[in-house]
């Protein structure tokens, strides 16, 4: 693929996520693609099911997302992309947190999604019930 389909990619994935499309998102993926939040302690999830199962316990509470790209990079397979991400939750509550996300693209999909991220500035500003929903899964749910 080129670095334009890898950079097209990576768009059509973010597109799906904040359309909460996660049929699109697990499409994105490769079987046995990594998806993992850097600044959490446990190990990510692998396969589109797990991504997608992982994704949607933080997100499904989520009725509106903003998303603002402030750069994307690419060279050879990499995709790296500089964003921030408002998350408003249904019982009002909102979460703005920047992002760093490093894509690896292998025969035409996702191979690893890794997001680098500030988890006192997420934790600060989430609402308890959300975290305490979290906090029920551990990494056997998502290996």
């Amino acid at each position: 693929m080129s670095i334009e389909d890898n950079k097209r990619l990576v768009s059509t994935l973010w597109n799906c996520l904040y359309q909460k499309d996660f049929d699109g998102v697990a499409a994105c993926m490769a079987d046995d693609g990594l998806y993992e939040d850097v600044p959490t302690p446990d190990a990510g999830a692998v396969g589109p099911t797990n991504v997608v199962k992982r994704l949607r316990l933080g997100l499904d509470p989520v009725v509106r997302f903003e998303h603002d790209v402030h750069r994307l990079v690419a060279e050879g397979d990499q995709v790296i992309v500089e964003h921030t991400e408002t998350w408003h939750f249904e019982t009002g509550e909102k979460i703005t947190n920047h992002f760093v996300t490093v894509h690896e693209i292998r025969a035409g999909k996702i191979a690893l999604w890794r997001d680098y991220w500030d988890l006192n500035t997420l934790m600060s500003q989430a609402p308890k019930w959300w975290i305490e929903r979290l906090a029920k899964f551990s990494d056997a749910d998502f290996a």
